[in-house]
């Protein structure tokens, strides 16, 4: 899950408001993380207590908000994105004790 409070205000007004992506990924079973759900404003927050309610991890990240904003839901990241979600995908394993595949336990 990634959530921006605010955004860059050369952005358009409804991205100025708070904005929330949620993103999926199967570890070994897909290429790339998907997006599962998007909004801003009323649609944000109901994304962000529904992560918070279910201990969903969540990432404060403007500039990575920009980029998936872009992209449609049920479509995977774009490369642009890969070395942000990648590094946000590794704490999240980590936390949730699990290790992807192709890497050693330490």
């Amino acid at each position: 899950m990634v959530e921006a409070a605010e955004t860059k205000p050369q952005l358009p007004a409804r991205r100025r408001q708070q904005a929330a992506i949620a993103l999926k990924h199967k570890l070994g079973q897909e290429a790339a993380p998907r997006i599962v759900a998007k909004g801003y404003g009323a649609v944000a927050e109901k994304i962000m207590k529904l992560a918070f309610d279910n201990d969903v991890r969540v990432r404060h990240d403007p500039d990575l908000i920009e980029v998936l904003a872009a992209v449609e839901v049920d479509c995977q990241i774009p490369i642009e994105a890969f070395a942000a979600v990648a590094e946000i995908l590794s704490y999240v394993y980590q936390a949730n004790g699990q290790i992807p595949p192709g890497e050693k336990e330490p």
